[in-house]
C-alpha cells in the first residue's frame, strides 16, 4: 500500500485528508478542504485503460463533506450515467454500501482535457474511521487464495485443487476439479467435461463473485449439485490474471497485454496463464475418452445491465441452433439473465478472445461462450435491482437450482 502526497492548489487548509492506495490511484490534487481531484493510474505499461479505482482515506473530520472528482477516466460510456455509484465501507461499518446515486455525476469535463470525470459527494461522520472507496465490490487475489485454502481444509473427496502454472510475478494460477470420486478414477468410455474460466480482465470483479457462487453451489450437499458431480467433471480456473488483479489494473496483465486478445497464439513467457489454460483445453479436446461439452469465460460488463452471453457464428445451422439452447435456458430460469441482450458474432476485433479462438480450434461439439454480468444491476419489467456482493452469484446458479 502506498501513501500519496497531496498536491496543494489552494493557499489555506485546516487539515488534509490522507490517501492510501492499492496501486491504482496515481495522484491527488487538493482543491479545497471540501474538494479533491483524483487521478487513476493507467494499467501497467498500457496508458489506454484508466477505469478501476480502490483507495482509502483517513485523517477526516466529523461531519466533513467532500467532493471527490476522478478526473481522467478512459471510458466514454459508463453505468455511472445510469444510476450506478461507487461503493464505500469504513472501519466501523465493514460491509460495502453504494453511495446514494443522487450524489454521483459522470460527465465530460472541459477543464480536464475533455476527459470523463466521476464526481461524488460524501460526508464523513467518524474521525477515528478509515474509509475505503471502490469502483465496484473488490475481489482480490488474496481473497481467492483464502477461499481456496478454506475449501482445502474441508477434505472433500469430490474436489481437487492443482497448480496450473505461475503468473509472471510468480502468483499461483489454480485449476480446480469438481466431480464425484468415481469420475476421477473412471475408466468409462466417455467423461463429460465443462471448463470455466474467470477474471482474465482484472478489474471485472463481479466475475469472481459469480465464479465463487458457482463453486459454493457445486461443493455443496444440494441434491442438484450431487447430480451434476455424478455426471460431469467441472474444470475451473477462477483467476486467469492474478498479477493484474494484484496491481489494480482494469484490463491488462503486468506487461500491459489484454490477455483476452491473445488466445490464438499465447506466449508461454508473455501470457503464461492463457498459454497453460489453452494447453489443458486442447489436451482435453484431443482425449478420446473426454467429451468437452462447454467452455464458459466469465466477465463483467461496465456499460450494460443484466446477465447475458456472447456466442459464436457458425455456417452449420445445426451447430448454431445447438449453441442457442443454453442461453435460452438461462433466460428461462435466471431472473437476471437477458436473452434479448445475448448475441452471436464473429467480429474481427474479438478474434483473439477465448470464446472466439477456442470456438475455432476445439472440436465442433464444444460450445464456447462468454458470460457477462453487469457491474451494476438487472431489470425485471420496470423493476430495477442493483447487485450486492451476494446477489452477483445469480446468473449461473439460478439455472442449477430446482
Amino acid at each position: 500500500m502506498r501513501r500519496l502526497n497531496v498536491v496543494r492548489k489552494c493557499r489555506y487548509s485546516v487539515v488534509y485528508l490522507i490517501f492510501d492506495t492499492e496501486g491504482n490511484l496515481g495522484k491527488v490534487d487538493y482543491i479545497s478542504d471540501y474538494e479533491y481531484d483524483l487521478f487513476i493510474r493507467p494499467d501497467t505499461y498500457n496508458p489506454r485503460y484508466r477505469v478501476w479505482f480502490n483507495f482509502t482515506v483517513h485523517n477526516v473530520r466529523e461531519e466533513q463533506r467532500v467532493i471527490f472528482n476522478i478526473v481522467n477516466f478512459s471510458k466514454t460510456k459508463s453505468l455511472y450515467r445510469d444510476g450506478m455509484s461507487p461503493v464505500v465501507k469504513s472501519t466501523s461499518r465493514p460491509q460495502w454500501e453504494r453511495i446514494p446515486s443522487k450524489n454521483v455525476f459522470y460527465y465530460k469535463c472541459p477543464n480536464h482535457q475533455k476527459s470523463y470525470v466521476l464526481s461524488f459527494a460524501f460526508a464523513f461522520d467518524r474521525e477515528e474511521d478509515t474509509y475505503q472507496f471502490s469502483y465496484c465490490y473488490p475481489y482480490s487475489y488474496s481473497r481467492l487464495q483464502h477461499y481456496l485454502a478454506e475449501q482445502d481444509k474441508r477434505g472433500l473427496d469430490f474436489y481437487k485443487r492443482e497448480l496450473l502454472c505461475h503468473s509472471m510475478q510468480q502468483r499461483r494460477v489454480d485449476v480446480l476439479t469438481i466431480t464425484s470420486p468415481h469420475n476421477m478414477e473412471s475408466t468409462a468410455a466417455t467423461l463429460r467435461v465443462v471448463f470455466i474460466t474467470a477474471r482474465v480482465h482484472p478489474g471485472e470483479s463481479p466475475a469472481s463473485f459469480v465464479c465463487q457462487g458457482l463453486l459454493d453451489f457445486l461443493l455443496s450437499q444440494h441434491s442438484t449439485a450431487e447430480t451434476l458431480r455424478d455426471n460431469i467433471i467441472f474444470k475451473i480456473v477462477p483467476m486467469l490474471n492474478p498479477d493484474g488483479v494484484y496491481l489494480g489494473n482494469y484490463r491488462c496483465s503486468l506487461m500491459g497485454f489484454d490477455l483476452n486478445r491473445h488466445w490464438q497464439e499465447p506466449s508461454p513467457w508473455a501470457h503464461p496463464t492463457v498459454h497453460a489454460t489453452k494447453q489443458l483445453l486442447v489436451e482435453l479436446d484431443r482425449n478420446p475418452k473426454v467429451d468437452l461439452d462447454f467452455y464458459i469465460d466469465i466477465h463483467a460488463h461496465s456499460t450494460l445491465t443484466n446477465g447475458f452471453m456472447y456466442g459464436n457464428v457458425y455456417e452449420e445451422e445445426d451447430r448454431f441452433e445447438k449453441q442457442a439452447i443454453f442461453p435460452k435456458l438461462l433466460a428461462q430460469y435466471a431472473e437476471d439473465f437477458s436473452w434479448n441482450q445475448t448475441s452471436f458474432n464473429k467480429d474481427a476485433v474479438k478474434a483473439g478472445t477465448g470464446r472466439r479462438s477456442l470456438g475455432g480450434c476445439l472440436q465442433p461439439k464444444t460450445l464456447c461462450y462468454t458470460l457477462e454480468v453487469s457491474f451494476f444491476s438487472y431489470t425485471i419489467g420496470s423493476s430495477h435491482s442493483p447487485y450486492s456482493e451476494d446477489s452477483c452469484i445469480h446468473p449461473l446458479l439460478s439455472l442449477l437450482r430446482p
